[in-house]
């Protein structure tokens, strides 16, 4: 992907994405431009992946072809109301704030003529492993799609879907690393409850759901179907997801991903 690729904003989610482009050779540092206020998190950036950072997004928008918004959702308007009159059809912008609808971010842009593309990505971004939703928007076409496949595929796996989606998928995948690690969470105390040292139990939860984790990725059996390979007849791990399936586990995370949706919807009116 040959372009210049700006950040306005330098947070965990933008540097999650720096680290994955110049990990992945998609662009040199030379190529990369950040404006944020925060002089630490410059500072920080430059030393880590010699990006080029700034204070103003004047130079980042003049420099750069593709930019991420990657401010947060509360002062996105004003992020866009600073860079209106510098954006140019030739703009690629890409915006990973949750609950920020692309008719907003049209509004806020004023007529402003560009090419929009909305994302909802997760933090395991951080460690290369994220799961994106991407929605195009105004003026985006196929190769607008496929440059930001590209920049969210260095950072994990991406699904394109229409935005009306966008909802459902910051309360699925967005919410969801929250569920796993309060599941983690409740399988190292479960461990510990019948007498294992938390640090032991902690080792043998986290390498047991990366684990499981990997084998349904690549053997692409349904979930079902895995279970099934470890639950013998009258065994432990019936015994297991009986006292599972009493308390209604299945039932309350089809809950938590329905209550996540419906806040996020109502966070976007």
């Amino acid at each position: 992907m040959a372009t210049t690729i700006g950040f306005i904003g330098g947070g965990r989610m933008a540097e999650a994405l720096i680290q994955g482009i110049c990990a992945s050779g998609l662009a040199l540092p030379e190529q990369i431009f950040v404006v944020d206020l925060d002089q630490g998190r410059r500072t920080f950036l430059h030393d880590s992946f010699g990006v080029s950072v700034f204070d103003q997004a004047g130079p980042v928008v003049d420099s750069c072809d593709l930019l991420v918004l990657a401010v947060k959702p509360q002062v996105m308007a004003k992020a866009l109301g600073g860079i209106k009159d510098s954006v140019q059809s030739r703009h690629l912008l890409v915006s990973i704030a949750a609950g920020v609808s692309l008719a907003s971010i049209e509004t806020a842009l004023d007529g402003a003529p560009c090419h929009l593309v909305r994302v909802m990505p997760n933090t395991p971004a951080l460690v290369g492993e994220g799961a994106a939703a991407i929605s195009p928007g105004k003026g985006a076409d196929e190769a607008d799609v496929a440059k930001v496949k590209a920049l969210f595929d260095a950072v994990g796996q991406t699904v394109v879907l229409a935005e009306s989606y966008l909802d459902a998928v910051t309360g699925l995948s967005g919410s969801g690393p929250a569920y796993v690690f309060s599941f983690i969470e409740g399988l190292i105390d479960g461990g510990v409850k019948v007498g294992l040292p938390r640090p032991e139990a902690q080792t043998l939860v986290l390498q047991t759901v990366l684990g499981s984790a990997k084998l349904a990725m690549e053997t692409k059996q349904s979930p079902a179907d895995l279970k099934a390979m470890v639950t013998s007849p009258g065994g432990t791990t019936i015994a297991g997801l009986h006292a599972m399936a009493r308390a209604g586990f299945q039932g309350i995370l089809m809950d938590a991903v329905e209550a996540a949706t419906k806040r996020s919807r109502e966070l976007g009116e």
